[in-house]
């Protein structure tokens, strides 16, 4: 009976959240000082800091630069100056890193990185492609979207879209729709992602590019099947200022196709349990009990996912008549 219960609360923890957990991307410094781990998977937060005393940890690189002559450290010390947010000392820094030991990947990136977060954009265009230039696999392969996201900047286009940022759309529909083979979709989920998490570091709401790096990513999230992760992620979107009303269609239309797994499920079980029902010889009567409650669990969790659906869509859609009233002409 134990491992009835024990099967009962995994399905039902499993089936209403999956919660992100730690031992992602890290970043170590030459030191050994780790300074961030990321969350598995493609829900982005942005890095989570853990360094204590930044001077400390400043002193301690500059010290083994002075001991070891290793650039890294220098370039280390930059970083955590970025982290800090002195983002002109760390731009002095790596220049004088550039003119000691020049063309160095991580350099022309962070130079890049620094000019944007000064609002700089064509000078960090220059220098991120000097550094896929010198590394074109560097940051999964996803730099190809840093110089879109910084084009859009330079020519300050008020209506930039996913399709121009990403180079694709997935429709206007409810549910986004590709032609995108399952290996482009994941390739492509995680350029987007490493370039959505790296952003949200150091921005934060309300970001108009942000937000429609992240509605894409919901979407690409979504065609991969991870619809509970979608909709963290569309609301992500939602939280940095993506308002399109399409953003609600899908949110709604991931509440569904979770409803319609469980409605899925309940019918599975109910046919395994009829089976089991109709042939009395050799039934072991714990077996049929344990389907018999995952069934109801089934079932419970499937109701108040449809009962979810149903306020979700009734808040959209009164929202959306508000929305339509206020924006319909004053005939008075």
């Amino acid at each position: 009976m134990n491992k009835l219960k024990v099967f009962v609360l995994v399905l039902v923890l499993i089936s209403f959240k999956t919660f992100a957990c730690l031992n992602g991307e890290t970043k170590t410094l030459k030191n050994g000082v780790m300074v961030y781990v990321d969350y598995q998977g493609l829900v982005p937060h942005g890095h989570r800091f853990s360094v204590d005393n930044f001077s400390k940890l400043i002193l301690e690189l500059d010290s083994l630069y002075e001991k070891k002559k290793n650039i890294d450290y220098l370039s280390d010390k930059g970083y955590v100056l970025i982290i800090q947010g002195k983002y002109q000392e760390a731009l002095q820094l790596y220049l004088n890193i550039e003119k000691i030991k020049p063309n160095r990947y991580s350099t022309a990136s962070n130079i890049g990185t620094l000019y944007e977060l000064m609002g700089e954009n064509q000078k960090a265009y220059d220098w991120i492609q000097k550094a896929i230039e010198i590394n074109p696999e560097s940051h999964n392969g996803s730099e190809w979207l840093h110089l879109r996201i910084l084009e859009a900047k330079i020519n300050n286009l008020s209506n930039v879209s996913g399709q121009f940022l990403i180079n694709t759309s997935f429709g206007d529909k409810g549910t986004p729709e590709t032609k995108l083979s399952k290996p482009e979709l994941e390739v492509l989920a995680k350029a987007v992602y490493y370039q959505v998490n790296e952003r949200m570091s150091f921005i934060k709401p309300k970001d108009k590019v942000i937000s429609i790096l992240l509605f894409e990513l919901g979407n690409l999230v979504r065609l991969k099947g991870e619809s509970e992760n979608a909709v963290r992620i569309y609301n992500l979107a939602k939280e940095y200022g993506f308002h399109d009303e399409i953003v609600n269609a899908r949110i709604v239309s991931c509440f569904k196709s979770r409803a319609d797994y469980f409605e899925h499920r309940t019918w599975e079980l109910d046919k395994k349990l009829n089976v089991l029902r109709k042939s009395k010889n050799g039934v072991d009567l714990d077996y049929v009990s344990q389907i018999e409650i995952a069934l109801i669990t089934v079932s419970i969790i499937g109701t108040v996912l449809l009962i979810g659906l149903l306020i979700l869509y009734f808040k959209w859609k009164k929202l959306k008549d508000y929305v339509l009233l206020n924006d319909s002409p004053n005939l008075n």
